[in-house]
């Protein structure tokens, strides 16, 4: 039997995160987007909050000190948190999901103070020649003893600037030729603790952009970083199986809050149908109204069942690439157009700074970049679908 509803515990989640956000967060919104920052007292109290609620590392394993919740309902927090500008929702603070593989010191001086709220991590994946393909990072990690040094440049790391350390992945050597026919042997990837305070890292401002204003990403530099042999995250060579564990989580993540950007959207278009009056009549009984919502309805649907689905999957230990590169996307793609579509059924007002709309519509374009563009979701897909043919 397939069903549907949400445990009474997920119900309960669900409006604590939602008054939550419509209370505390909504209301300051209209600030943030004017002066592109978020006031530092505002985010520690917006913080402080979240971990009087349970919010904050909510989707880490309670045997590390987090909440140990189920898939489903982390998404579901997830959704209710993406009703709201990213910086805002950003100070209940998931930490990386990959810090549950701190092992010895790694666990004191990185996990546990990380859980506790006293620490904030980052990732640092992204360079100016390797986004996409990861294989291609120039950034690199060599022994020199008992220490790795690191050298090397990473970009668009989100809020690295309010961040205390980063996992940064990093070349450290060569695979193995096994292929003869292959001239250029792969790189191997490993992760790495590197805190901002260590001799040679800097942390330089990023790039000025349309979407999700006061959300920053910033430009970091390693020259000659020594760091100790235990700061490496699993064995040398193991950063792939170690960005595959974040990707996954990380897809639904920016799934789910694109849903509940949609689903705003979609209220606000569908309150101006009923209200809004031209030639004598609510434009809602317009067809060229009233079949968009129809359309758009149907769309935010689709992607609340893919995301309870891979949801589900990951709980199940059954999730595969596929699922989550389907459901990022369906569900980016999707708010595109019912940003889009709303926008076009309040017309003119729905660009003005009066309304979320325009906001919306702005912050929704770089959901179908990051964390793997559309074009690398489809590649995994089709992949997914055509390997076990060409046996």
């Amino acid at each position: 039997m397939i069903d549907f509803s949400l445990t009474e515990e997920q119900q309960m989640l669900v409006k604590m995160t939602h008054d939550f956000v419509e209370k505390e967060m909504l209301p300051h919104e209209e600030t943030l987007e004017r002066t592109d920052a978020l006031p530092p007292e505002l985010a520690a109290s917006l913080k402080k909050r979240s971990i009087e609620l349970g919010l904050h590392a909510c989707n880490l394993p309670e045997e590390v000190g987090g909440g140990g919740l189920d898939a489903i309902s982390v998404m579901l927090i997830e959704k209710e948190l993406g009703r709201t500008s990213l910086a805002l929702a950003e100070c209940a603070h998931r930490p990386l999901n990959i810090l549950a593989s701190c092992v010895g010191e790694q666990v004191n001086q990185f996990l546990e103070p990380t859980v506790r709220g006293e620490k904030r991590d980052c990732i640092a994946m992204t360079e100016p020649g390797a986004g996409s393909d990861l294989r291609g990072m120039k950034c690199k990690a060599e022994r020199v003893g008992d220490d790795w040094v690191i050298n090397g440049e990473k970009h668009f790391i989100s809020q690295a600037s309010i961040s205390d350390y980063c996992v940064l992945f990093a070349a450290t050597g060569s695979e193995a030729l096994e292929d003869q026919t292959v001239k250029v042997p792969k790189k191997r990837i490993s992760a790495f603790l590197v805190d901002f305070s260590d001799p040679g890292v800097e942390v330089a401002p990023g790039y000025k952009n349309v979407s999700h204003r006061g959300y920053t990403n910033n430009i970091l530099r390693f020259d000659n970083v020594k760091i100790p042999q235990w700061r490496i995250m699993g064995p040398e060579g193991d950063g792939f199986r170690l960005v595959n564990q974040w990707l996954g989580p990380t897809r639904l993540t920016v799934a789910a809050t694109c849903v509940a950007r949609a689903e705003r959207a979609f209220e606000i278009a569908l309150n101006y149908s009923v209200t809004r009056e031209q030639f004598g009549q609510k434009i809602g009984k317009f067809q060229g109204i009233s079949f968009p919502l129809a359309d758009m309805a149907t769309e935010i649907k689709i992607a609340n069942l893919m995301l309870l689905e891979t949801a589900w999957k990951i709980d199940q230990g059954s999730v595969t690439p596929e699922d989550c590169a389907m459901t990022k996307l369906f569900c980016t793609e999707m708010l595109s157009r019912v940003a889009d579509q709303a926008l076009q059924t309040v017309g003119g007002m729905g660009l003005m700074e009066d309304l979320p709309l325009e906001r919306i519509w702005r912050d929704a374009r770089v959901e179908r970049i990051w964390d793997g563009t559309s074009e690398i979701q489809r590649h995994i897909i089709s992949r997914g679908l055509l390997r076990p043919l060409e046996k």
